[in-house]
């Protein structure tokens, strides 16, 4: 019976264990994850989601806390049109995230940055551009477009000089994604170096609509393989959503994926970001405590835990702090729900009475607050992967521990840890 290490992951001249840790934001795929991940021959994945709030809690700098002082002014206005991000601030937060994550790296592998294109931040062209831009130059390996069609995105940094040299890839969850992407990018005469194929079982945002349950990861990585060879493109594929063990993670690469791509698994390891109280929210949830809901403001249906904190919460939108989702012309789904329920309950505003906002979230704030409980569909299975401890609550796993696990593992066996 094969295991894991039975393969290699080929990127240009570069062999690696074929385990792509995934890109969780806010700060849940953090920098010391991601650094583990390519210790072990892998790659880790970081997130530029939020990127100057990341670097005020990692680094103690103050770009959040200057962004508000600026626009505190506008704060009862529900009008955000003027609330922009300083660009140049922006690139220096995402060069000081990037480049601690690359001065850390050791091993034989790889960092990736995971940069969602839903993060809009009231100029979607410039705000990405310089995002991708201030990633390359402090030494990313690679970039995977995410949360998006991308469709301009390469064109964003064709004249970088490292447009050739790092490792650029791309989030899809159907062949028509990557045909739209591979057409728009042709003519820069640069295909992708991986694509990685994102199935319906995935956590957090899904690139499926409420009809998710219809669709199958194993069925679009076989239509997106066939027509790849038809074309006679070869473009590694990494399959994601739902691979919780070695030898489902095996049974994909025999199939002929490059690699896997898992993060559910590590959401309850010591080097992730997420708090230990809310881990163990993860160990304890069942089945049926796990949904798929449209409260995210960027259109996209989310998976989460139904008892998440951001599920019905009407808290004030906090865009001039944040704003990472407002459109380009200041809009943004919550602040629009917020507003309409404000002028339903006008008393709210002078009375010590919480606003309820049920269709939408303010994912920026809540997100911040890791109060938005974002899941693989999986997660109840994390228990397995574990030992409860007298106290009950249950062992939190070291990333080491896991990615051995699916690195080393034979079928659908788990390695339990000891008690710490």
């Amino acid at each position: 019976m094969k295991r894991v290490d039975d393969f290699r992951l080929r990127l240009g001249k570069q062999e690696l264990v074929p385990i792509v840790v995934g890109g969780m934001g806010v700060d849940i795929s953090t920098t010391m994850l991601a650094i583990e991940a390519a210790r072990l021959g892998g790659i880790g994945h970081i997130s530029d989601a939020m990127v100057p709030t990341v670097s005020d809690r990692r680094y103690k700098t103050h770009f959040v806390r200057d962004k508000m002082k600026l626009y505190k002014p506008n704060v009862d206005s529900a009008d955000k049109s003027s609330v922009q991000f300083d660009l140049g601030l922006l690139a220096e937060a995402t060069r000081l995230h990037v480049g601690r994550a690359m001065e850390g790296k050791g091993g034989t592998g790889m960092i990736f940055v995971n940069c969602m294109e839903k993060l809009t931040m009231n100029a979607p062209r410039e705000t990405l551009r310089v995002r991708l831009t201030a990633a390359l130059d402090a030494g990313i390996d690679g970039i995977t477009l995410a949360a998006g069609l991308h469709l301009g995105s390469f064109g964003l940094i064709e004249e970088h000089p490292r447009f050739r040299d790092a490792k650029l890839g791309i989030i899809v969850s159907s062949l028509r994604a990557l045909q739209l992407f591979l057409r728009k990018t042709a003519k820069l005469g640069r295909l992708p170096d991986y694509v990685v194929v994102e199935g319906p079982l995935a956590g957090g945002h899904l690139g499926f609509g409420m009809d998710w349950e219809k669709y199958d990861l194993r069925s679009i990585m076989t239509e997106i393989r066939a027509h790849l060879e038809a074309e006679k493109l070869t473009i590694p594929l990494i399959p994601a959503g739902g691979i919780f063990t070695g030898g489902d993670a095996v049974s994909y690469l025999e199939d002929g994926a490059a690699a896997v791509q898992v993060a559910t698994r590590f959401t309850v390891t010591r080097e992730c970001g997420l708090p230990p109280a809310v881990q163990q929210e993860y160990f304890k949830a069942g089945e049926n405590d796990i949904e798929v809901n449209e409260i995210s403001p960027t259109g996209y249906p989310m998976r989460m835990l139904k008892n998440s904190p951001a599920i019905g919460a009407g808290i004030r939108p906090n865009c001039e702090a944040f704003g990472y989702l407002l459109d380009a012309h200041g809009n943004c789904a919550y602040v629009t729900a917020y507003n309409r329920e404000l002028v339903k309950h006008p008393r709210v505003k002078h009375a010590q009475v919480k606003l309820a906002v049920k269709d939408k979230t303010c994912l920026c704030t809540h997100m911040r607050n890791f109060d938005c409980w974002t899941c693989g569909h999986y997660t109840y299975r994390l228990k397995d992967t574990s030992v409860l401890r007298a106290d009950g609550t249950y062992e939190i796993l070291g990333a080491e521990h896991v990615f051995h696990d699916y690195q080393f593992s034979q079928g659908q066996a788990i390695a339990l840890p000891t008690l710490g």
